[in-house]
């Protein structure tokens, strides 16, 4: 059985990304840990937090929570806080991902790899999917950690596929729908969603585990935005969207495998 890290940039990421392939490597008997690399000091603020209670307090309470559902036998985490979106004031401030030095950081990530001897490190695409600055740094962070690790794991990139989000969006829209799914619209740092399909390695699915994906979402309550978006989809529309996950395997040849890169 293998080791295997996901490396995530705030708590709840994990959940709506790479949470069908935790839960089904963990129930296959492998060891899944998952490392984020901030605390999502600048997520949503629930209503009801205690009067001692902080943000972060909240979301690794929630994180743990997503751990016990999908199998994760242990959360770690970098120490960096979380840098805001593009252009927010807190790009600027110290302490947080964005302004980390890379050496460091991946030194960070590299001491939990050793200590967990692992396998294979999952991390984000070149932009993090949508250009979100914490994103675009644990994409390079991750390498960073895997070329400072011991042992080099193999290192998986996770992703979207543009493509297939566009077939959707078009059908959706050709049906009368209302669409929100554009993924050529601009991100976060201008850039459309996802990867395109042509660069794309690996296409798993995670059928069989969308009611821990579901529930590993849920755990993530105080991000009502985001996880209260996904709840509201009509199950099929959920099933189709969150039932496959895509990975980039960099210097695999190309094309793209319907299968499971993580035995």
């Amino acid at each position: 059985m293998s080791t295997l890290v996901f490396l995530h940039a705030h708590p709840d990421d994990e959940s709506s990304q790479t949470s069908g392939a935790m839960a089904r490597a963990a129930a296959e008997g492998h060891r899944v840990v998952v490392v984020f690399a901030t605390n999502g000091e600048h997520g949503e603020v629930p209503d009801d937090l205690a009067d001692a209670e902080t943000l972060v307090d909240r979301r690794r309470a929630e994180a743990m929570r997503s751990a016990q559902v999908l199998g994760t036998a242990r959360v770690a985490w970098l120490g960096y806080s979380d840098s805001g979106m593009t252009g927010w004031e807190q790009n600027s401030l110290a302490g947080n991902l964005h302004l980390a030095d890379l050496d460091e950081a991946g030194g960070r990530l590299a001491a939990i790899l050793d200590e967990e001897d692992a396998d294979v490190l999952v991390t984000y695409d070149w932009h993090g999917g949508y250009g979100h600055p914490d994103h675009v740094k644990a994409h390079h962070v991750g390498h960073r950690g895997a070329e400072l690790a011991a042992r080099r794991p193999r290192v998986l990139e996770s992703t979207m596929n543009r493509d297939r989000m566009r077939a959707f969006h078009e059908a959706a829209l050709a049906a009368g729908q209302e669409s929100d799914l554009d993924p050529d619209r601009p991100m976060d740092d201008g850039n459309p969603f996802g990867s395109p399909e042509a660069e794309i390695h690996w296409e798993v699915d995670v059928c069989g585990y969308l009611d821990r994906k579901r529930a590993a979402m849920q755990a993530h309550s105080s991000q009502v935005t985001d996880i209260g978006m996904f709840m509201a989809m009509p199950r099929p529309i959920f099933d189709i969207a969150f039932g496959t996950e895509w990975y980039i395997e960099p210097g695999r040849p190309e094309g793209i495998e319907a299968g499971w890169p993580f035995a």
